[in-house]
């Protein structure tokens, strides 16, 4: 993997730069459409291609690992064959669905033993077996396996949590570092910054990160209900340390605000289940704010989705149509609201790169922050 910086705006951090991957080149900053269990729900592979121009989606290592699981897997050729993406993929190590399994999940230093939400069996998560099952998935991007710690959090824990993620982190960098891709095509590690809302650990970890030189460094645990303002400023923090000359994924966030005020701190790669999710329960978003498309108002509006439907998918829908394909439980409904959250969510990271080339980046992010923010 190479990347390589091609511009940066004079009154923030932001950056345009440019991934490549043996499946491709990411144009930075971007968005990541997230299929958890090998698709992005409601979309099909062609659509994300050619409609919404996504450059790279993820999968999920906790999903793909049990269902359809490893055997599977390995005999297609891995995730890029098995679902028809010939594109880049990251695989989360599955650190955050364990964490959020906190029920029937005991974490301790050899790993994490938690029960399976679909039937209830028995499995362990080591940092090498989290390697051993990425190289079997066949991500471009794979994560280290770490601990993600819950919002709040007392100190001692967030302390006692970084210091064991670093040394999962060692040795899911020897298990790595010793084994070899499975389908022909090179594989990258990224680390993962823990440390809770806590300025200290935050340091402390981006420091120790950055001291294991990978190919991309990611910022967990800023996705857990923390305040916003929490977010941006560890953010701050660990950007002002991670180096200069490598991506930085800032993982599960967010809303367009959350993303472009993230752009503005450093950040190059993002991704959030809010698109998708919100779509299918008839949340859009848009240019000038966001749209609960159930909402009454909406019934006999005849407009399209977005103003300028030139620029997005389904420019042929309505309000009004949408509206009463949710309300109707159609498939289709989901459909178009995912098509077109998935669409904004792309346009708004492409406007952004391209407004950091051209120079007038901060301004522009100012604005948008304004109209985004708004409930129409």
């Amino acid at each position: 993997m190479k990347f390589k910086l091609d511009a940066t705006d004079k009154f923030s951090r932001a950056r345009a730069g440019e991934i490549t991957t043996d499946h491709g080149t990411i144009k930075t900053p971007i968005f990541m459409p997230v299929g958890t269990a090998g698709t992005v729900k409601a979309v099909h592979q062609r659509e994300l291609a050619d409609d919404i121009k996504a450059q790279i989606i993820l999968g999920n290592t906790y999903h793909l690992y049990l269902r359809p699981g490893l055997d599977t897997l390995e005999k297609a050729g891995g995730l890029h064959k098995f679902n028809g993406w010939d594109k880049p993929i990251l695989t989360d190590s599955g650190g955050y669905q364990v964490y959020s399994l906190s029920e029937v999940r005991k974490i301790k230093e050899e790993g994490v033993t938690f029960r399976s939400h679909i039937d209830g069996s028995k499995h362990l998560f080591t940092p090498e077996n989290v390697m051993d099952t990425q190289r079997t998935i066949g991500a471009d991007i794979i994560m280290a396996f770490d601990e993600c710690t819950p919002y709040p959090c007392e100190y001692g824990y967030a302390r006692r949590s970084i210091e064991m993620t670093h040394r999962w982190l060692k040795r899911c960098c020897t298990r790595f570092d010793e084994t070899e891709p499975k389908y022909g095509y090179s594989q990258s590690l990224f680390p993962i910054v823990q440390g809770s809302v806590y300025k200290d650990l935050r340091k402390r970890s981006a420091e120790v990160i950055a001291s294991f030189e990978r190919e991309g460094n990611a910022i967990g645990g800023l996705s857990v209900g923390e305040p916003a303002e929490e977010m941006y400023a560890m953010t701050d923090i660990v950007c002002e340390i991670l180096p200069l000359d490598k991506p930085r994924y800032l993982m599960g966030v967010g809303t367009p605000v959350n993303i472009l005020e993230n752009i503005a701190l450093g950040i190059d790669m993002f991704d959030c289940v809010m698109p998708t999710r919100n779509a299918r329960n008839g949340m859009l978003f848009t240019r000038n704010g966001f749209i609960n498309i159930r909402n009454e108002k909406w019934k006999n509006d005849f407009s399209a989705l977005e103003e300028d439907s030139d620029l997005f998918a389904d420019k042929n829908y309505t309000k009004a149509y949408l509206r009463h394909l949710v309300h109707s439980k159609e498939i289709l409904g989901s459909q178009i609201a995912t098509l077109h959250n998935l669409h904004f969510y792309l346009w708004l990271v492409t406007e952004a790169r391209e407004k950091i080339i051209a120079g007038d980046f901060y301004e522009w992010k100012n604005k948008m922050v304004k109209q985004l923010s708004q409930r129409l």
